[in-house]
């Protein structure tokens, strides 16, 4: 039986990788180098698989899963339209998707503090997440 920390945290990590992929979609398109276009293709991947894990779960729980919250979905896609309009180079895209990894990093351990009786596999699905992140994270480095 599932426990309600268990469900929180699962509904988080939903919103977390799509959040994440949308980002990833908002900037594709404008990528000019094709190495850093790949690394975030290959990080999408990660993150949609990742995310078709968590939606059976929540299906198998019998919950809703959890879109991004608009607003922060809203004002990530401004500031990114903002600054791609004022310098639209991989190194602006790699500094927001650095920016976006930091927010989903953080805030994935608030949420494994803040339900700490989750199940330990869907703790493992966020520690995941976290991963993911960071790697994307370290691929950047050399286009900031």
């Amino acid at each position: 039986m599932e426990n309600q920390d268990t469900i929180l945290l699962l509904k988080e990590c939903d919103a977390g990788s799509k959040m994440a992929v949308s980002s990833i979609d908002d900037v594709i398109g404008q990528v000019h180098d094709q190495n850093l276009k790949a690394i975030l293709e290959k990080s999408k991947r990660h993150h949609t698989k990742l995310g078709n894990d968590i939606h059976s779960l929540l299906n198998k729980y019998d919950t809703e899963d959890k879109d991004p919250n608009p607003m922060a979905k809203g004002m990530s896609w401004m500031k990114t339209n903002m600054k791609m309009m004022m310098d639209g180079g991989d190194h602006t895209i790699a500094d927001l998707m650095t920016d976006g990894c930091n927010m989903g990093i953080k805030s994935l351990y608030k949420y494994m503090n803040q339900y700490p009786a989750a199940e330990q596999k869907v703790m493992d699905l966020c520690t995941d997440l976290i991963a993911i992140e960071e790697e994307l994270q370290r691929d950047l480095r050399t286009y900031l």
